[in-house]
């Protein structure tokens, strides 16, 4: 997974292994900065209730793919690492995007700052 900020964007691309698990075949993610309401590193809530539509889920492994929530819909690419980049979401098709990378505290950081990396 490749992060990156420009013009005033953040763009999310997936590898094709990212996407075959995620059953995510769009173009790549683009969201403006303006659109990201907020920005953590903690663990975000997740439930055996969530609905899965498409992805894949293995308990402990992986977790990807867009799920219908109580909380909206949100699309996940998370592994059993736990540096979690979580991006709240408005005016946008998913309200939460729930993503695992190594550099997660600085991704956050910049997302904040507005700046890239």
């Amino acid at each position: 997974m490749q992060l990156s900020i420009s013009d005033d964007q953040l763009k999310i691309d997936l590898d094709g292994w990212e996407r075959f698990w995620a059953f995510y075949y769009n173009a790549d993610l683009h969201i403006p900065l303006t659109h990201i309401k907020q920005v953590s590193t903690e663990e975000p809530p997740s439930s055996w209730t969530d609905a899965r539509l498409p992805g894949t889920y293995l308990p402990g492994v992986i977790k990807a793919g867009t799920y219908y929530t109580d909380r909206g819909k949100e699309f996940w690419y998370a592994t059993r690492s736990g540096r979690y980049l979580v991006l709240e979401l408005e005016n946008e098709f998913y309200k939460k995007i729930v993503l695992t990378l190594d550099q997660n505290q600085l991704w956050a950081t910049q997302i904040r700052n507005g700046q890239a990396v």
